[in-house]
């Protein structure tokens, strides 16, 4: 039997990324895609619990069935597996995102979120970014490495409750060295809200920032995408500070 692969994303149905991701992911087995209806992104590992989720098939075909769904990707995930599948996933993937998820971008991402879920839920999981943000970006250069990624997890599988955070650079000159296992960088986003005023002349709020990496060191996955190498970084759930864990007894204890 083939394996059989469940595929989401968090930019929609109608993302260039997702439609490059299915028809790599068709070379491995039978396919099966929920996307959300629209843009999902920064919604992270959030579910819709207040109200019922709706499926739309768009296209359903014994080797490749397609679903749109008004919920979010971890939404997809869940109702696609338990209903929309016709056995359990192989392997479930999301992306390819348009943007970079490393770092501490992993905690708003609705790519990572979504393959966290399918890892918490005992599923082998891939989540797939693409350092460039338009929606016209060439996502052929990665696809190679793409391709021999899924392979590997097919064959080898992953360890429990543990997703992969794969992050593809986009080189000026065009040219991938390689990949890189990585482990997260320390960095964060120095937030900020711009107050405006619309044509009504009342006030709004809208987000601005900038990226801040204090990280130097070279086991990272920034240093790994800054120089021109895929970071794949072993991700999970737990939180737990476990080198601070002495500290806090000492305090608290």
């Amino acid at each position: 039997m083939k394996p059989l692969l469940l595929i989401t994303n968090d930019d929609g149905l109608q993302a260039a990324g997702i439609r490059v991701l299915t028809r790599v992911a068709r070379q491995f087995g039978d396919v099966v895609v929920m996307a959300p209806e629209r843009n999902a992104s920064g919604l992270a590992h959030s579910f819709t619990s207040s109200r019922p989720i709706r499926i739309y098939p768009v296209s359903e075909q014994p080797e490749c069935s397609i679903y749109m769904c008004d919920g979010t990707p971890v939404d997809c995930v869940k109702v696609c597996s338990e209903y929309f599948c016709p056995r359990k996933p192989d392997l479930v993937l999301s992306g390819i995102n348009h943007g970079s998820n490393s770092s501490i971008n992993v905690l708003y991402s609705g790519t990572m979120g979504a393959a966290l879920e399918a890892a918490v839920s005992g599923l082998n999981a891939i989540g797939f970014s693409l350092l460039d943000f338009s929606p016209y970006a060439d996502f052929e250069p990665s696809v190679p490495f793409i391709e021999k990624i899924i392979k590997t997890a097919l064959e080898k599988g992953l360890p429990e409750n543990t997703a992969l955070n794969v992050n593809i650079p986009v080189p000026a000159d065009g040219i991938i060295k390689g990949v890189k296992i990585c482990r997260q960088s320390k960095a964060r986003w120095l937030d900020s809200y711009e107050k405006r005023t619309d044509p009504h002349g009342r006030p709004y709020y809208w987000l601005s920032g900038r990226f801040e990496c204090e990280d130097k060191e070279n086991d990272t996955d920034q240093w790994a995408l800054e120089n021109g190498y895929v970071s794949i970084v072993p991700t999970t759930t737990d939180f737990s500070a476990y080198s601070k864990l002495d500290i806090i007894k000492q305090l608290y204890v």
